[in-house]
């Protein structure tokens, strides 16, 4: 009885007190989801996990990356704020209503962020599938992020608003019309600048070329409207956003991560030049060391081949070509050389003869994307390669200038003369 009597004393004091009664009450009711979200995430979600990763499948590492059981777990204290805050005395109807519908607004949130990291879940593991490479769904997924979000957003507003989603999109609907005329470049400004976020087209230094707008260098600036580039003459080319996505372009950051630069050059060579090597050529020839080997092999080839057709007429036979010895030393000679990379495609290859010659086309990676130094490597090579083609007895087509037609008409004149004294 002495017991009940110290209860009701306490009672009747803290009714005296309506704050204190209220801060209590809050307090206990703020334990009480601390606690929910310490059971719901050390106890549930960690158990979860633990199961998932003595799960044998090749997809748990992934599960076990993301925190899609997390997030969900976040609704558990939200839960009881929103049905224990009624429960709080002394709190007028507003607060109640307005924590409950932020409690509200969180939960929507929670899952719509929650759905959202499963679908890239999602995405991950279906990459992991050799079709996805020609079937891709990346585009889909984004496409229901941004659905679920919009919708995420309606519900929100229609909590504090305390009107239904399909009240709000019939308000809308009639607006929308006006708001897409007025803000079109800023909406697709916007829609672009989230495609080249989401496929990480552009960033902040990279060297893009965009011949339809003469873009060619640095971007330095990245904003919702303009991207802008400084040129390699130092001016400065501003892209819409927008056009990024609608317009061809080229960045060349894949370049510079790889950390090597192509060379695809060609040396035009003068047909009529392309002859069968003599013996005494090929000896000459084996004077350089990165051909001695190569004639070596290709004799013995060659002869074993022409034993095969000794019946048939000798112009049936393989013979050597001084066009062919020179691809070979070519390809050598860039295989020795310090500024090729040997990481990367190398050949020497011939391309469709054309009336301006035979193009003899190199096709090889520098081991350097500066640009100076690329440069020098590669004129370092045609250096060498156009002085010393003369020694396979090739030469290197070049159109007549007005020099060579005075030279033949001073040739003319003089077997004229020769042929006709009177003249």
């Amino acid at each position: 009885m002495q017991h009940f009597a110290f209860i009701q004393n306490i009672q009747d004091w803290s009714d005296q007190y309506p704050w204190l009664e209220m801060l209590t009450s809050l307090s206990i009711l703020i334990l009480l989801a601390v606690l929910a979200n310490f059971i719901a995430k050390q106890v549930v979600v960690q158990g979860i996990r633990k199961l998932v990763s003595k799960m044998k499948s090749a997809n748990s590492s992934i599960f076990a990356e993301h925190n899609v059981i997390r997030r969900i777990s976040n609704i558990v204290p939200a839960i009881v704020i929103m049905n224990g805050i009624v429960t709080v005395p002394h709190l007028s109807e507003k607060i109640v209503t307005f924590v409950q519908m932020g409690a509200q607004a969180f939960i929507f949130l929670t899952l719509a962020l929650a759905i959202s990291e499963f679908l890239s879940i999602f995405n991950l593991i279906y990459q992991r599938n050799p079709k996805s490479r020609n079937k891709p769904i990346k585009g889909y997924l984004q496409l229901v992020k941004l659905i679920i979000f919009i919708v995420c957003g309606l519900m929100i507003l229609g909590t504090f608003l305390k009107k239904d989603v399909f009240t709000l999109l019939a308000g809308f609907g009639a607006m929308a019309a006006v708001l897409m005329l007025v803000f079109q470049n800023t909406i697709l400004s916007l829609v672009a600048s989230v495609q080249i976020s989401s496929y990480d087209m552009v960033r902040i230094g990279d060297w893009i070329e965009m011949p339809s707008l003469n873009a060619d260098g640095d971007v330095i600036d990245m904003s919702l409207h303009t991207i802008t580039v400084q040129n390699f003459d130092k001016t400065v080319t501003t892209i819409p956003t927008n056009k990024l996505v609608t317009d061809t372009f080229k960045n060349w950051r894949g370049m510079q991560e790889a950390g090597a630069r192509r060379i695809k050059r060609s040396i035009q060579i003068d047909q009529s030049s392309v002859h069968f090597m003599s013996a005494e050529e090929q000896d000459k020839l084996k004077d350089f060391i990165l051909l001695d080997q190569y004639l070596n092999t290709k004799a013995e080839e060659l002869e074993q081949f022409n034993l095969q057709l000794s019946h048939h007429s000798q112009y049936n036979q393989r013979r050597l070509t001084n066009l062919g010895t020179f691809r070979a030393y070519i390809e050598f000679y860039l295989q020795q050389h310090p500024g090729i990379s040997k990481n990367h495609s190398l050949m020497v290859r011939q391309l469709q003869p054309t009336s301006e010659g035979l193009p003899l086309e190199i096709y090889a990676f520098t081991n350097t994307t500066v640009w100076k130094d690329y440069e020098a490597i590669q004129s370092d090579i045609f250096d060498h390669l156009i002085a010393i083609i003369p020694e396979f007895g090739l030469k290197v087509y070049q159109a007549p200038s007005g020099a060579d037609f005075k030279q033949f008409s001073a040739v003319s004149a003089t077997l004229a003369k020769s042929n006709h004294p009177s003249i």
